[in-house]
């Protein structure tokens, strides 16, 4: 959420990172697994870093141009996406980190005029 002299703009970055990678290949289930069918864990993990990094990269080039940056959330990308904003020289800009279940939009723009209303 962006709050400009316009009033507060909401966008939705949407990742398409999978919390999970899961081996293709067959399932124990169904048949036996050949070794060459089952992806080895470092590739998947190279999969899931590399979409991780397109993920920030979006989340980093939709926020570079904000004065100040508040990041909330439930799990670690909150602390992920700090150190990128470090990495890109954006780390000065970061006023808050927060643990915040999920939330509505209005409980998103209710939380973000607080923070706004009590550093100024």
């Amino acid at each position: 959420m962006a709050i400009t002299e316009k009033g507060e703009e909401i966008s939705e970055i949407i990742s398409e990172v999978e919390k999970q990678p899961r081996r293709s290949g067959d399932s124990p289930l169904k048949g036996a697994y050949e070794s060459h069918q089952v992806p080895a864990d470092d590739s998947l993990q190279r999969t899931f870093t590399g979409e991780l990094n397109i993920y920030y990269d979006a989340v980093i080039a939709y926020i570079r141009d904000a004065e100040s940056i508040l990041i909330f959330g439930p799990g670690e990308a909150k602390d992920e996406l700090k150190k990128r904003l470090e990495e890109n020289n954006l780390g000065g800009r970061v006023v808050g980190i927060e643990t915040v279940d999920k939330m509505t939009d209005r409980q998103i723009a209710a939380k973000i005029r607080q923070q706004f209303a009590e550093s100024r």
